[in-house]
């Protein structure tokens, strides 16, 4: 048989191609930041024992997180190779030198030096220079699972590291182990000011309540006018800790009066016709003087509706079938049989009983008696009746739902308005739930963690969320640069508009190479007149990321 190991041919192609997509965005933003320089300057390194800062190692880290490609840190060297490593991160750094031992030390050092203030003193200064000037914050949470075997049931967890726990899960998957991150980001712009990882077990309401205690000293200097965030932050210990900070928040629908006072006034509201109208009230819970505003929405009625309308066709269903169930039944005595019927009628919820009685029903018998001997038939008791729907009861949860209650101790209105506290609750809050979801992206760095420790778990929380502020801004810079020089950008029905999606931008970016020329010259190809208004809208420092060199 003839052999098909034929010799190899050396690789006579004297040109070379690299991937830039929309990485040379993400470098450029990293640059203008001056992210790599503030971690090297904040972080004491041997920078002459290390070929790859810290600095450096964190801006790797946030090419692979916008990167959309789904990597993992050990994989680092992959994703480099084949881009344009030097135009990206620095002449003299190779994809060789970011592996998996070079991240990790960063991680690392990031933790020791303390994940949060690292975030913070990153954060405050990013806010500062793109010149925002959101005057709310908002606060939420997210759980990401975690692969691999931590310290969940290790009692003697080093104090300031998280525990890898089941709880609470949001993408209903309570039987993996997860961490929490906590943020709160400003308004404007959707960066992050604060972040907090957590134990996979704590639940909103501690969380918030802790973050608040070890962070209150910036948000009170922070420049924030406001805080604002769902129902979990509604807590006498939390309020009391906020002080005299100006807060908005979601009252809990279980709490004590909001379900009467909510039922006193949804009739009237639901009959304005109004997309949204409410009312106010001022209340004192919680030892803290409030206004509340109850708020009737059309498009809350519309989606109470839909799942209302399903869950009583099933309850009610149910209760006919319970109801068949106890007609068919037999009793010894009358007493029994009308227990039976009350204890019925008084567990429905949806239905009620009516004309419900307890009749007689003899027995048939098998034997043939003579009259002289002939004792009564057996005889047993039954129910009988009809269910009827309530619709009353429907009605008025159907009310209820398409309520909710807003609070916040700003009493007089000298800080925000009753529209502005609305705005502020549902619209403004969508900025950081747009950040879950972005850092929750199957594409994005970490859809799921696996790392050695912990400890460098509650680092790489603070790297996805440089990503998310990385994104943020460049997406406030692209968003601002088109308004202040009246111009547009394409979106994804070829239309213009002024507010693309950076995520939108960075797709619009693919399939720009770098081709390198037997004269080590460097030519960009397939960069398009959109790509080349929007860069130099950005500036130089964006213009030179995707320039021809030599």
């Amino acid at each position: 048989m003839a052999s098909t190991n034929f010799p190899s041919e050396p690789d006579t192609n004297p040109y070379v191609s690299y991937t830039l997509d929309h990485h040379g965005l993400v470098a450029g933003m990293v640059d203008e930041l001056r992210l790599v320089e503030k971690i090297d300057a904040m972080i004491p390194q041997d920078l002459e024992q290390r070929n790859v800062s810290v600095g450096m190692a964190v801006k790797a880290m946030i090419l692979i997180g916008l990167g959309f490609v789904q990597r993992a840190l050990y994989l680092t060297p992959d994703f480099f190779r084949g881009k344009p490593v030097g135009r990206l991160l620095g002449q003299g750094i190779t994809a060789e030198m970011l592996n998996d031992d070079v991240m990790g030390r960063a991680l690392d050092a990031i933790f020791a030096f303390g994940v949060e203030p690292f975030y913070y003193l990153l954060a405050s200064g990013v806010v500062k220079q793109l010149g925002l000037s959101g005057a709310g914050g908002h606060l939420d949470s997210t759980s990401f699972h975690v692969d691999g075997d931590y310290n969940s049931g290790d009692e003697s967890v080093a104090e300031g590291v998280v525990r890898i726990r089941q709880g609470y899960s949001r993408d209903h998957r309570p039987d993996l182990n997860q961490a929490v991150l906590q943020l709160v980001s400003e308004n404007q712009a959707g960066i992050p000011l604060l972040m907090a990882a957590s134990s996979g077990n704590v639940n909103d309401q501690a969380g918030f309540l802790d973050l608040i205690k070890r962070h209150k000293a910036q948000l009170d200097g922070g420049g924030l006018q406001y805080l604002v965030a769902d129902s979990a932050l509604y807590a006498k210990k939390t309020l009391a800790e906020l002080g005299e900070m100006t807060w908005v928040s979601r009252v809990p629908e279980t709490f004590g009066s909001a379900t009467a006072l909510t039922q006193a006034v949804a009739g009237d509201l639901a009959a304005s016709g109004e997309e949204m109208a409410w009312r106010t009230f001022c209340v004192v819970e919680a030892g803290v003087r409030q206004r509340w505003l109850v708020v009737h929405s059309r498009a809350a009625r519309n989606r109470a509706e839909k799942t209302l309308q399903r869950k009583h066709l099933l309850q009610g269903d149910s209760e006919m079938k319970a109801f068949d169930r106890l007609c068919r039944q037999g009793f010894a005595c009358e007493a029994d049989a009308q227990s039976a019927l009350d204890a019925f009628a008084k567990a429905l919820k949806l239905t009620q009983v009516h004309d419900g009685r307890v009749i007689q029903q003899a027995l048939p018998t098998k034997k043939r008696r003579s009259a002289e001997n002939q004792e009564p038939d057996p005889v047993r008791y039954a129910v009988e009746g009809q269910l009827a729907s309530r619709t009353d009861i429907h009605t008025r949860h159907l009310l209820q739902k398409s309520c909710f209650i807003v609070a916040t101790n700003d009493t007089n209105g000298t800080v925000l308005s009753d529209e502005q506290v609305l705005e502020a609750y549902r619209k403004d809050q969508q900025k950081v739930e747009r950040g879950f979801r972005f850092l929750k992206d199957p594409m994005f760095l970490a859809a799921t963690l696996f790392l050695k420790s912990a400890k460098r778990i509650m680092a790489l929380m603070a790297i996805m969320t440089l990503c998310l502020m990385v994104y943020a801004a460049l997406e406030h810079r692209i968003r601002q640069s088109l308004a202040q020089q009246s111009k547009t950008f394409p979106d994804q029905k070829c239309k213009p508009t002024e507010r693309p999606t950076a995520r939108w931008v960075f797709q619009s970016f693919i399939d720009i190479h770098i081709l390198i020329l037997p004269t080590l010259a460097e030519v960009v190809l397939n960069l398009k007149t959109k790509h080349r208004a929007l860069l130099d809208l950005l500036g130089d420092r964006y213009v030179a990321l995707y320039a021809n060199s030599g």
